[in-house]
């Protein structure tokens, strides 16, 4: 694979577009811009109602976002208690998020939207793919956790992340950010938009690339290849609305975005004496691994307000998605009888002595390292509304939503395995295999969503239930595993449904101005996935807390309890495998349990100091375990007593944020601790490393609307075991320097 350069006539225009525009006006872009086609698809909405939510919320806005102007999402939904991320290539282009315990392979477990949408491939069939949007688009991102129950799924045993987009600014502006740095790294966004009496319109793009951060062995031409990946992303908007002084305010509003992203990308991890010689090595036996993907939506917002008090929106989206990883998968026996998984070989190099040379390049017998040919397409498609209705009488006010959502999804794997010899270091094709001769096959579903909501004012409280409910259709196909398997129809089909109701309930006293009280109780729900026999994920959500700020301190202080009736693994590669991908697990009862403890302060402020003085500390403690005893195929369990931990969970994270900012300069400190994690549930084998991770930002407004800005990540050159899977030890990003300039006009 070719190694990556930033494009220069991208660095060009940059440079032009600064200089030209340096004496135009600061735009106002604000959340202000889409919020009344939002206000219903949102999971938290500002930080005001973060504020008075009847559970833990955050609320990101755009300030807050580009203090640190992080690429990497897991970086930035750190900064919110009760989150974990686990990181696997460092760059957070596949993150593995999980909220509250829920698990962290892929996103799987939680519900990711962007604008109020279900933005993974496949939601429901498979939604552990992957794919995430563009980090640099987002103009907010807003996290919602039991509580979210009711307004979005159907993942709500752990929570929502809403990334809301960059919205159509209410006047011409825009924005170009260019920065380069370690590893011949691009980064590069721009957008420009406006609004006149009847029409808006934004277009948009991000373009990142780098040569990466790790070292692949060999010789010649192969180690030549970067490690790294190209991203570009393009985006529109296009709205038209009425008058202010319609009768009836209607918007209609088009979004049209398409990335790609292709990435020299691999499972293969290290060896713990290679990891501690040399973290950012990468074996030669991983030269051809590559991920190529391609993601297109489309979709069509519709808003009318009948009323001061009754509004509807309605979204009609659709999403597809197309990856294929080409990647090793295993090696072959010495004796030429079975094929030994990546990990295996990993974990016992002494064992597998002959293959572990294969791998770092020492000569293999004929066709000995088999790469995947991981080819995979997606569709999500649906409609979805909210009716908002506002309700007074007899000082108590409500604010009803009753949303109703239809939604298809589909993934379609169609994959082969090719066969190399490694030679001199280089791998060499010794055959081809034919396409569809891996796997062969489809899952499908079909699924009808509905809620309804009650926000219920009256003195100093606010009450909220809800209902939400869950009817889904599952469909796997499977097909002859030859190339023309699919013209020669299905050689088995399976079948499922499953409905499931949620109801919940949420409390905020307003104690007073300064002091609330809040409680929620919610149930959790997880479906199966096509062709599982395994049974629904269920919990019950329970958390309660309390809120105190006054002028420049905001603190809050939140316990949770999630009891699992029925845990549910899925077997996936990126989990590490050991099992039949697609596979589900039943896990029985588990319980999560934890502290989330957040304080704000800003001592300038606080002070009348003419510098401000931000300070920030978040702080989770989570205790989780299974509460009965059972054998599992599932790698990450194995045999379970009653008691042993959940995989991949952090008992401690903490976020510590330092800042100071005058009127033309900011500098800004973050510190994120990565606890240690268990691999396994009896904590048998090797666990990841701890570390303190230290981000450092600063930036110098030279005009109004031209700030130049560096900042570099992992100041202390942390070295740390991110993650042990899907295979062998993965090492967290080394330290990264960016100098850049963003200009507004």
């Amino acid at each position: 694979m070719k190694t990556l350069h930033p494009n220069r006539s991208l660095l060009a225009f940059a440079i032009a577009t600064a200089c030209g525009l340096a004496h135009a006006e600061t735009p106002t872009v604000t959340a202000s811009d889409q919020a009344v086609t939002l206000d219903h698809l949102t999971v938290v909405g500002s930080a005001q109602k973060a504020a008075e939510s009847a559970g833990s919320a955050a609320y990101l806005d755009t300030l807050t976002l580009q203090k640190h102007d992080y690429r990497d999402i897991q970086r930035t939904v750190r900064q919110v208690t009760g989150v974990y991320a686990v990181d696997e290539e460092g760059y957070g282009l596949r993150p593995n998020i999980g909220i509250r315990g829920s698990g962290t392979d892929r996103n799987s477990r939680i519900t990711v939207m962007e604008d109020g949408v279900p933005i993974a491939p496949a939601v429901y069939a498979a939604p552990a793919a992957y794919y995430f949007p563009t980090a640099a688009r987002m103009s907010a991102v807003e996290v919602r956790k039991g509580s979210a129950t009711i307004r979005s799924g159907p993942r709500t045993t752990g929570g929502t992340i809403n990334l809301i987009s960059t919205p159509i600014p209410q006047r011409t502006s825009g924005l170009v950010d260019f920065a380069w740095g370690t590893d011949q790294t691009l980064q590069a966004h721009a957008w420009a938009g406006g609004s006149g009496d009847n029409v808006g319109w934004l277009l948009e793009t991000a373009q990142q690339a780098t040569d990466g951060f790790k070292r692949l062995d060999g010789n010649g031409s192969a180690s030549s290849r970067g490690t790294g990946y190209t991203l570009e992303d393009y985006l529109g908007k296009f709205r038209i609305h009425t008058g202010a002084d319609a009768r009836f305010y209607q918007s209609l509003e088009v979004k049209l975005g398409k990335t790609e992203q292709d990435g020299d990308e691999t499972y293969l991890g290290l060896t713990d004496a290679d990891f501690r010689a040399r973290p950012d090595r990468r074996y030669a036996g991983s030269q051809q691994d590559n991920i190529a993907t391609d993601h297109e939506q489309v979709e069509l917002r519709h808003y009318i307000a009948f009323s001061d008090t009754v509004d509807l929106t309605t979204v009609v989206y659709e999403n597809e998605f197309s990856r294929n990883w080409y990647k090793l998968n295993d090696v072959r026996n010495s004796d030429d009888t079975g094929w030994i998984g990546i990990g295996s070989i990993l974990a016992d190099p002494a064992t597998h002595a002959d293959q572990y040379a294969w791998l770092t390049g020492d000569d293999s017998t004929v066709g000995a390292l088999r790469v995947r040919n991981n080819n995979r397409s997606y569709y999500s498609k649906g409609v979805q509304s909210v009716l908002g209705w506002s309700l007074g009488t007899d000082g108590v006010r409500h604010g009803f939503e009753f949303g109703v959502r239809y939604h298809e999804d589909q993934e379609s794997r169609f994959q082969d395995d090719d066969r190399y010899t490694m030679l001199d270091g280089t791998m060499v094709l010794a055959s081809d295999g034919a396409p569809g001769t891996q796997d062969n096959r489809t899952g499908d579903a079909k699924a009808i969503a509905a809620y309804v909501q009650d926000e219920i004012r009256f003195g100093d409280w606010i009450v909220t239930p809800g209902l939400r409910y869950e009817s889904i259709d599952l469909t796997r196909t499977d097909y002859a595993r030859q190339a023309d398997g699919r013209a020669l129809g299905p050689t088995r089909v399976r079948k499922s449904s499953v409905s499931e109701w949620m109801p919940g309930l949420g409390v905020t006293w307003l104690a007073g101005e300064d002091f609330n009280l809040f409680a929620s109780a919610h149930k959790g729900f997880n479906p199966p996935g096509p062709g599982s026999e395994s049974d629904p994920e269920e919990s019950l959500n329970v958390e309660a807390g309390l809120r105190w700020s006054r002028d420049s301190l905001q603190t809050e202080l939140v316990g949770f309890w999630n009891d699992y009736d029925n845990l549910v693994a899925t077997c996936t590669a990126s989990s590490g495998g050991g099992c039949v991908i697609g596979d589900q697990f039943d896990g029985g009862e588990a319980r999560v349990l934890g502290i989330e403890a957040s304080l704000a302060y800003d001592f300038g402020q606080a002070n009348g100091w003419t510098v401000g003085m931000p300070v920030r500390l978040g702080y989770t403690w989570t205790d989780a375990e299974f509460r009965n005893s059972f054998e599992s195929d599932f790698e990450e369990w194995g045999v379970v007593e009653a008691g042993d931990l959940l995989p991949y969970l952090p008992e401690q994270a903490l976020n510590v944020q330092v800042g100071l900012e005058g009127e033309r300069w900011r500098v800004n400190l973050a510190g994120n601790y990565i606890d240690d994690m268990s691999t396994n549930a009896a904590d048998t084998a090797p666990r990841t490393g701890s570390a303190f991770v230290v981000d450092l930002a600063a930036g110098y407004r030279l005009t109004g609307q031209i700030e130049l800005f560096a900042r570099v990540e992992n100041l202390t050159d942390e070295v740390w075991i991110a993650s042990r899977r899907p295979a062998g030890a993965r090492p967290g990003m080394p330290r990264q320097a960016y100098v850049g300039v963003r200009v507004n006009f």
